[in-house]
């Protein structure tokens, strides 16, 4: 579970996050929507303990700044960040120490088999594309089986079977328990397994809407767009 009380952010007189509060329970996936400049990387940065802010962020009932949130915490950032002169199959070993993982092996030629990366482990990181990284972060983030997993534009650069994957995994990590944050600019992408969505804007949360509370035959860009567009009309000219 992930709970993040009152959070604001600021860099210099700029507010990044305007005091947020969210909950994220096990097994749901709250999608965080809006456009650019919105603050949804900084939200992100701050839940992960990147970045420092005033109030609070609890990761299943532990304090994000601590070692026990981060054990238990996975997150894949918009651009990806590997080591250049790590493979692939290091990259991954580096994790399974860090972590201390057992018995790892098998998950992780899994991981490799599912994100078409099976020929790409003797590759250096500095040696692979952009989509091809950020599926080895992807693999990364998982691999120590996270309780809660938080993807910033997880699609941005991937080829159509890495997009189905990627989508096909977050289904079932859900499914699994996990408690997930996506932020997109894809709004399809996350249109049949959303829980929870915060439209976000200026460093706020515009509006937080529940799959529950959806019109009938409403889709999530319709409520996405419906809401940007009457918070823009809204603005004095």
């Amino acid at each position: 579970m992930i709970i993040v009380n009152d959070l604001t952010k600021r860099y210099n007189k700029l507010l990044a996050n305007d005091h947020i509060s969210l909950t994220v329970n096990s097994g749901e996936l709250t999608v965080l929507l809006g456009p650019n400049g919105a603050g949804k990387s900084t939200l992100i940065k701050s839940i992960c303990g990147l970045l420092r802010f005033k109030g609070s962020v609890t990761i299943n009932g532990f304090d994000n700044h601590t070692a026990d949130a981060k054990r238990i915490l996975g997150y894949v950032p918009e651009m990806p960040a590997l080591y250049p002169m790590l493979t692939v199959a290091e990259h991954l070993e580096f994790i399974a120490k860090a972590y201390r993982l057992e018995h790892w092996q098998e998950y992780a030629d899994q991981l490799l088999t599912r994100f078409d990366l099976k020929d790409k482990v003797n590759k250096l990181g500095k040696e692979l594309s952009k989509g091809m990284q950020q599926k080895v972060s992807v693999c990364c983030a998982v691999l120590p089986r996270p309780k809660v997993l938080i993807f910033d534009e997880p699609l941005v650069g991937l080829d159509p079977h890495g997009i189905r994957e990627i989508k096909a995994l977050i289904a079932s990590l859900k499914q699994e328990g996990c408690a997930l944050i996506v932020s997109t600019h894809m709004i399809d992408s996350v249109e049949e397994d959303w829980d929870t969505t915060c439209i976000m804007k200026s460093g706020k949360i515009a509006a937080l809407c529940h799959r529950s509370s959806l019109g009938s035959g409403k889709t999530l860009e319709d409520t996405y767009f419906s809401i940007v567009e009457q918070e823009d009309q809204e603005v004095p000219k």
